[in-house]
């Protein structure tokens, strides 16, 4: 069974790895930043979206090790600042329905910039 506290100091390993603030997270997983508040604070448990939205985001992470301790972090050697690949807009469609509509950059520090006009 998933220990919550537990959860939250690995959710919070993960976030000193990569230098990210909770909101820069929440960005970047596609989360409110509500969401991350609520969890960082013990008011919620996450969700399997939450989990899977994490896992997706950060290929380092091991499942096992994200949920219940096993096995250790980060599984591969990765960049830190290597942030996923593959976007939400990217999964099911077609390349020719896809226009760029933002791009997002972020920063060491915890923040962000966000371009809409090219």
């Amino acid at each position: 069974m998933l220990d919550p506290s537990s959860f939250l100091t690995r959710l919070k390993t993960i976030l000193v790895h990569n230098e990210l603030s909770s909101a820069a997270f929440a960005d970047l997983i596609d989360v409110q930043r509500s969401s991350i508040s609520h969890l960082l604070n013990g008011r919620n448990k996450p969700s399997l979206e939450f989990i899977m939205k994490v896992n997706d985001a950060f290929p380092e992470v091991d499942l096992q090790w994200l949920l219940y301790g096993k096995g250790s972090y980060p599984k591969t050697k990765t960049n830190p600042t290597s942030y996923p690949k593959i976007t939400k807009t990217e999964r099911g469609q077609k390349s020719k329905d896809r226009n760029l509509e933002r791009i997002i950059m972020f920063y060491s520090d915890g923040t962000f910039k966000t371009y809409t006009e090219f």
